[in-house]
């Protein structure tokens, strides 16, 4: 006979690696966000007791998710995928503008980011709608529904304002190559990427010109029918196509700001005084910890608030200041053993619900940790990402810990199903 009983059966690596995250998260904001007139850890009249009380609500709906039975987030996935998009939607009618993205709902004291809830409901509906049996990913029904699923809170998001959110829902192409779509969307991906960094860094000319040498060089390798001359042609058009469309996004959809931002990181302009200040700031510090940093509360970066949002966006500077290398290597370190053991747990899945949907949890955390960090020394543009279960700010908590917590329930009840 089957236990019903699941919370016992957790794993507790995954476990442990929430709670040093989460810990450590709290001692780097209560650094980033210090003040000596109220030293203590729970005040919650600061950012440090605020996220203390912020954690302890995400522990306490973290238990409640392991009591909850298993296939309730299986049956109701798209439910709260449709709640996500509403809220997604409401914000649009009653949202707040904050940094110049109108992404916030705030009901009296309590506000809440609808994009990070609708991450959530997409992974869900995703593993729902694909972890089907008789789901057919070959089809071209199936496939337009799954990008579909991707793509609509996605496109709601950008409406709000919120490039660097949006772009969250990407690494979800990397779930639904997993289960089996081709490649192809990935190349076009990859393809498009490198064209539009080409187009902002060279001439367009110049890119258009080397797409023509590369279409004659094709020519030459392939076998020359007719199909395969139309395809190459069209391609080629697209191509160009896409080059000059580079040139109006970037100056009439991204906003002046993001311009500047991206701009620095390819080097074709410095702003440390205005846009790039975070950016400079924060490679300062990172750089001032040296190898084993300057200790525990003794961050004269941290200390004197030199790094604007140091607390929330860019707290992977007190760690680099704070405990140099050593501590950066450990946290990249912990991250890893995250993602790599939600990917092991995801493997051993008898549902393919469970797997898709520890995969579609494992992508979003990378995606934060790499692109966060990254923007935080200089790799990427700066794009507004929290690092999870790090960054100051109860609605991202909350909702990684319940990402997390949800596939912990569905691990546990893995046995169960037959």
């Amino acid at each position: 006979m089957r236990s019903k009983t699941t919370i016992g059966k957790i794993d507790i690596w995954l476990l442990l690696i929430y709670l040093a995250l989460t810990t450590i998260g709290l001692l780097s904001i209560y650094a980033a966000a210090f003040n000596e007139d109220h030293p203590h850890i729970y005040d919650f009249t600061q950012n440090y007791g605020k996220q203390l009380m912020f954690i302890g609500v995400s522990l306490v709906v973290g238990f409640c998710i392991l009591l909850i039975d298993a296939k309730f987030f299986n049956a109701f996935a798209y439910v709260i995928y449709g709640l996500s998009i509403f809220s997604l939607l409401l914000v649009l009618v009653i949202g707040s503008k904050i940094s110049g993205s109108t992404s916030w709902i705030y009901l009296g004291p309590i506000s809440f980011q609808p994009s990070e809830f609708a991450k959530f409901g997409t992974a869900l509906a995703l593993a729902h709608y694909i972890g089907k049996l008789d789901t057919d990913l070959t089809q071209f029904k199936t496939k337009a529904t799954v990008y579909g699923i991707i793509l609509l809170p996605m496109l709601l998001i950008l409406a709000q304002g919120d490039a660097g959110s949006a772009s969250v829902f990407l690494i979800f192409l990397l779930v639904v190559y997993r289960e089996g779509v081709g490649g192809k969307i990935l190349l076009i991906g990859l393809a498009a990427a490198t064209l539009f960094i080409l187009s902002l860094c060279v001439s367009k000319w110049y890119v258009m010109i080397g797409l023509v040498v590369l279409y004659a060089l094709f020519l030459l390798l392939i076998d020359r029918t007719k199909k395969n001359i139309w395809l190459l042609t069209w391609i080629l058009i697209a191509a160009c196509a896409f080059v000059f469309s580079v040139d109006f996004a970037f100056n009439h959809v991204l906003k002046p700001h993001q311009q500047t931002r991206i701009n620095i990181i390819l080097g074709k302009e410095k702003d440390i005084k205005g846009v790039g200040y975070n950016l400079n700031q924060s490679m300062i510090a990172i750089g001032s910890g040296g190898f084993s940093g300057k200790g525990y509360l003794k961050g004269t970066m941290t200390k004197y608030n030199f790094v604007p949002e140091q607390h929330t966006d860019f707290i992977f500077c007190t760690i680099g200041e704070e405990n140099g290398f050593v501590g950066c290597f450990f946290l990249i370190a912990l991250y890893l053993a995250l993602i790599l053991r939600i990917i092991h747990l995801a493997e051993r899945q008898r549902l393919p619900f469970s797997r898709i949907y520890g995969y579609g949890i494992a992508c979003i955390f990378f995606f934060h940790f790499a692109i966060n960090i990254g923007m935080t020394i200089g790799l990427v543009p700066v794009i507004g990402i929290p690092l999870p279960f790090l960054s100051y700010g109860g609605s991202s908590l909350l909702m990684f810990s319940m990402m997390l917590f949800v596939f912990l329930k569905q691990d546990a009840n893995r046995m169960n199903i037959l």
